[in-house]
């Protein structure tokens, strides 16, 4: 057996010994799931990835992909796409951690479809390479920004949360303003949330952006005022 399938084997098999069957309904409700849950809480989830990771360390870059990408499609549980996202960041293989790996990153995020899966990947996976490649990963943010798919666009407007004064404004201006008429609660829902990290860092910035742009919903505009009035 492989790097690659003796990894999935051991995730799977960790998560479905933790599997608790009365929590798994209300975790499916509550995220709206088509997938059903093992019913298994995010604490254990990580304690078992910690020591599974910790195991099976895979050899290069290629498994590494492939192994994210196969325990991501094959997932027949949610908790299953959630360990492909811990895997995806695990600190053994963050030398990888470059626009090269963005293709995994984009199917995971068009496929997965849904704020708990995407929100992560965009903040914690598409952020840090973004800040490290700007030259490349520019471009593509600014694509993904009038793309047709929501969770693109999501992603491009929320990658820079948590980059303080490394945000880059003229990428944040473009990434929100072509969805400020959109009526869509998860755009309104991530140009709010954007400014309003932002607004710990810069408040003025941010109060001067949402006075030179009326058409933001009333949604956007709170969260981007919340904290500084």
């Amino acid at each position: 057996m492989s790097a690659e399938e003796n990894l999935v084997k051991a995730i799977r098999t960790g998560l479905a010994e933790l599997a608790d069957p009365v929590k798994a309904p209300a975790m499916r409700a509550y995220m709206k799931s088509a997938m059903p849950f093992h019913g298994v809480a995010k604490p254990e989830r990580s304690a078992l990835l910690k020591r599974v990771l910790a195991d099976h360390i895979l050899p290069d870059r290629v498994t590494f992909s492939a192994t994210v990408l196969t325990l991501w499609r094959t997932a027949e549980f949610r908790e299953e796409r959630y360990a492909a996202i811990d895997l995806s960041g695990y600190r053994a293989y963050r030398r990888w951690q470059d626009p090269d790996l963005v293709p995994v990153y984009e199917e995971m995020i068009v496929s997965g479809a849904w704020w708990d899966l995407v929100d992560e990947l965009a903040i914690q996976r598409i952020g840090p390479i973004l800040r490290a490649s700007r030259t490349r990963m520019t471009p593509t943010m600014l694509a993904w920004a009038g793309d047709g798919d929501l969770w693109r666009r999501r992603t491009a407007i929320i990658c820079q949360v948590g980059a303080k004064e490394e945000t880059d404004t003229d990428l944040l201006t473009r990434a929100i303003e072509p969805a400020i008429a959109e009526p869509e609660f998860f755009l309104r829902k991530a140009i709010g949330w954007a400014l309003r990290d932002y607004a710990k860092t810069a408040p003025d910035w941010v109060r001067r952006f949402v006075d030179d742009h009326p058409g933001l919903s009333g949604l956007s505009r709170r969260e981007a005022l919340k904290h500084i009035g």
